[in-house]
């Protein structure tokens, strides 16, 4: 096994760019996944990573010794625990992580179950819609222009593991797409008279979330269903990883009930 411990090695230059820098994990194709759940989830969803990389003392913890056992030995990298912190963005990380190229897709239609992701531009919001969206059963999730890169290291991370089970277009063209949909747009509006209770959600449909601060864009909106969210307390409106969920498991709800 391949065991780095200078910080000039050229193959430890690329780790601490892929966990560092936007740019170059556009241009590589790749990014950075760390912690036992996110190695193993991906183990067991999307088999083989790029590169396994470990800290020398890593190999004491059981589970990061099963990991290692399931890759190839030369796509194993072993690192000083001193170069590991240097790439590690956990406070109290165990050590391991992979390299995992980043799927591209396009989407040429919406279609029935999908989400539209219009501009969400925290990575704790955008990892939380996603992780929902994966546990409501939802495949199809199309990213706009100006939303945050979903497979940073942070949307990663709040995903928990999310990403490996969607289909996952980013950098679309929400509006042009919205005009040829193949199903009902549904979008949230604290202004909206539907309540969300009141609608039928098994018709074949898909969701529109938007911005934490504007919200949905007046074009989608416009070609979209509103419905809101009742709120009894007074709050003027939910964060947007909340109130994804709240639709999406209403949705779920319903297709479960009996007839």
């Amino acid at each position: 096994m391949n065991f780095i411990e200078s910080r000039s090695n050229e193959r430890y230059q690329e780790l601490r760019r892929l966990a560092s820098s936007a740019p170059f994990r556009k241009r590589a194709g790749q990014t950075l996944i760390e912690g036992i759940h996110l190695c193993k989830t991906y183990l067991d969803a999307l088999g083989t990573p790029v590169l396994g990389v470990i800290s020398e003392t890593a190999f004491a913890n059981p589970e990061v010794a099963e990991i290692a056992r399931r890759l190839p030995e030369p796509l194993l990298v072993r690192l000083s625990d001193r170069l590991f912190a240097g790439l590690s963005q956990l406070e109290e990380g165990i050590g391991v992580a992979f390299v995992i190229a980043v799927p591209r897709h396009t989407c040429g239609a919406i279609v029935a179950n999908a989400l539209l992701i219009d501009r969400i531009q925290d990575p704790g919001n955008l990892g939380s819609v996603l992780r929902s969206a994966a546990g409501a059963g939802i495949r199809e999730v199309i990213c706009g222009q100006g939303t945050v890169a979903a497979w940073s290291p942070k949307v990663l991370r709040a995903g928990m593991g999310a990403h490996f089970h969607l289909r996952i277009t980013e950098e679309a063209k929400l509006e042009e797409l919205a005009r040829s949909a193949e199903v009902p747009l549904l979008a949230t509006s604290s202004h909206a008279a539907q309540s969300l209770y009141e609608i039928d959600l098994r018709r074949p449909l898909a969701w529109v979330f938007g911005n934490e601060g504007q919200g949905v864009s007046a074009a989608l909106l416009a070609r979209s269903q509103q419905v809101r969210i009742p709120q009894p307390g007074g709050i003027e409106s939910l964060n947007v990883a909340a109130a994804a969920a709240v639709c999406l498991f209403e949705q779920l709800r319903q297709h479960q009930a009996p007839r």
